[in-house]
């Protein structure tokens, strides 16, 4: 009896399953069909094409569903909790460094500040006319000399414009040229009577136009705007002074 007692007790197998096989009804052999299909639907299969040798190309067989849609791997980014703790990654001074200027609240410092010292953009010397962004340097008109118009071979009596030019090919304005007006200019020399109209005339270019017997016309420029009560003082103006230049064209007359 004694020796009895001093056996160990058998050893049970722990399992969660409480009750007894046979109130299942089922037989446990039945089980690995079952198994061998859930095996089949966790595994990949291969694609084979017979009409062409390609490689096969495996496709997992995963079916969309609304509990398994989401975004790609990466795609997504936490965003940085600065003044969240430590553990955040932003706590302490938010990235702002300890004292200083940029670390107060408010605007901070302007763009361009280098702490007091001369910044760059006064280090760099001024540029004058189009390099430094001035009106003053942007080409006004688009000039053209007399022995262009001397080679592009005019005839007598044919008129030079912006657009008989531009058939000849001496000129091609592009971007905010093709706005600007035409000025002749007084380089080489005309030997054909021409109708020329331009804006403006160089005073060697005048000179040597006239010499050749060349018809020049000045073609009026965009007015300016001006208020109305300008507008009618300079109307004033240049009538009083028509009237005193016939007085004076008058009196020659007579005294002559």
């Amino acid at each position: 009896m004694a020796s009895l007692l001093s056996l160990p007790a058998p050893r049970l197998l722990h399992s969660p399953f409480k009750g007894n096989l046979k109130s299942l009804q089922i037989s446990v052999p039945s089980l690995k069909p079952t198994l061998q299909r859930q095996h089949q639907k966790n595994t990949a299969y291969t694609v084979r094409n017979a009409a062409a040798s390609a490689a096969p190309v495996v496709v997992e067989k995963t079916r969309f569903r609304l509990d398994n849609l989401g975004p790609q791997p990466g795609s997504k980014k936490n965003r940085k909790r600065k003044g969240r703790g430590h553990a955040a990654g932003q706590g302490g001074s938010c990235g702002f460094g300890m004292r200083g200027q940029k670390s107060r609240s408010g605007p901070g410092v302007r763009k361009g500040f280098e702490g007091g010292q001369m910044p760059l953009y006064r280090r760099l010397p001024k540029l004058r006319g189009i390099a430094g962004g001035m009106h003053a340097g942007l080409p006004k008109f688009v000039p053209v000399n007399l022995k262009d118009i001397q080679s592009a071979g005019f005839q007598d009596g044919d008129e030079i414009s912006l657009e008989s030019l531009k058939e000849k090919g001496l000129i091609n304005p592009s971007g905010r040229e093709r706005k600007l007006p035409l000025k002749i200019l007084g380089d080489g020399e005309l030997t054909v009577k021409l109708n020329v109209k331009a804006r403006a005339f160089s005073t060697q270019a005048k000179e040597k136009l006239e010499a050749a017997g060349c018809t020049i016309t000045v073609l009026p420029g965009r007015k300016k705007w001006v208020k109305p009560s300008v507008a009618k003082n300079l109307l004033r103006a240049e009538e009083y002074f028509a009237k005193k230049r016939a007085a004076a064209a008058a009196a020659d007359g007579d005294s002559a």
